[in-house]
């Protein structure tokens, strides 16, 4: 819609301002700025004319804009006239200021108090646990139909998850385990050289990627991946209303949706994790070799005797129990999904987050309770 250029001159007892239709929406805006200056340095009572050609265009736009001159001149307490504008601007301004504002029309911005938002957040976390525990009891019990022989669990669907979660994943996890052993033998080596004890980079490449960072990365990797698109998969068929054709037809969501896909990962998991810490432990050896002087044959012999069977299993476990959490984050994520586009990328937002903070606060215990046992 077009813009008003308005031009202000001074006459005697105040100003005169010329309407014109202005080409820029920018320009019109900034000679209203300029307007509103040359208002406000006026003396009470001042008379401010509105002067129009009868070629002026006359709608919504002009007297919604002629309205924001008439209300900065009443803040001001200035009188006005439109007596040199057409009869049509004249009638309709008229109309317009003869019905007051109503009262609350204006949106006010309003900012919640400090303790209307932790409020606001711990009933959201409560609702969020509340959804996970219930998720969870729903896919023990279904699980527990299925090793009855009382579930009805497509097979097909967990070969087809398994070749997502598995073979499709393994040149990003190849990347990132690899670069992962490789950063921790160069901060290992940064450390360790002070001491004349480089060969110690062995022992803290083969030890961190068996206990703790091969799982996690992998961890972190598959949320990003597998989990959003878990999310994506099931907050898609909610849209769609497949779902809800299942639920019609007499068939379980939790056994033809989730079940494989919980499955899968978690069969998955443990051999990506074993694959990461192979890859991790291999880029450590190839910066030691090119970097440390220490030959591949030294850093074999140090590894096996610094790790144990204890450390493997450990990481092999972290990872089974990761995978659960990703798939119950994706699919709840999923299964939980509103009825828009918009919903699902909010599911898939939210698959990762949830997917990624368990994975850390897991991890977290499970080095607490490592510690404790001396493990």
């Amino acid at each position: 819609m077009p813009a008003l250029q308005l031009t202000a001159t001074t006459v005697a007892g105040g100003l005169s301002v010329s309407v014109e239709p202005a080409s820029d929406p920018s320009r019109a805006e900034r000679s209203f700025a300029a307007l509103e200056t040359q208002l406000n340095s006026l003396p009470l009572g001042s008379q401010i004319v509105l002067v129009g050609s009868d070629t002026l265009n006359i709608d919504s736009t002009t007297v919604a804009w002629l309205l924001r001159v008439v209300r900065v001149c009443n803040s001001k307490s200035l009188k006005w006239s439109t007596r040199d504008l057409p009869l049509s601007a004249q009638r309709l301004l008229e109309l317009a200021l003869s019905v007051p504002e109503r009262k609350g029309a204006r949106r006010i911005p309003r900012s919640d108090s400090f303790l209307e938002t932790v409020g606001r957040g711990t009933l959201l976390l409560l609702h969020t646990i509340r959804e996970w525990f219930a998720f969870t009891g729903e896919l023990m019990v279904e699980l527990f139909n299925l090793v009855r022989g009382r579930a009805r669990v497509p097979v097909r669907d967990i070969w087809q998850t398994l070749d997502q979660c598995g073979p499709s994943a393994l040149p990003i996890v190849t990347l990132i385990s690899t670069l992962v052993g490789v950063i921790l033998a160069f901060i290992g080596a940064q450390q360790l050289r002070q001491f004349g004890a480089t060969i110690y980079v062995a022992n803290l490449v083969g030890v961190g990627m068996l206990r703790e960072m091969g799982a996690v990365m992998t961890a972190v990797i598959m949320a990003g991946r597998t989990g959003a698109a878990f999310a994506a998969q099931l907050g898609t068929m909610q849209v769609n209303e497949e779902i809800d054709a299942l639920k019609t037809f007499g068939f379980s969501p939790m056994q033809y949706l989730v079940i494989p896909r919980v499955l899968a990962l978690v069969v998955m998991m443990p051999l990506l994790c074993l694959y990461a810490d192979g890859l991790g432990i291999l880029g450590g050896a190839i910066v030691s070799a090119l970097t440390l002087d220490i030959s591949l044959a030294q850093y074999y012999y140090q590894t096996v005797s610094a790790v144990h069977l204890t450390d493997v299993w450990l990481g092999v476990s972290k990872s089974v129990v990761f995978g659960i959490l990703i798939a119950l984050a994706g699919c709840l994520a999923g299964m939980r999904c509103g009825r828009s586009a918009s919903a699902v990328g909010t599911a898939v937002t939210t698959a990762v987050v949830s997917g990624i903070v368990s994975v850390v606060l897991c991890d977290a215990v499970f080095a607490i309770i490592t510690e404790v046992l001396g493990v």
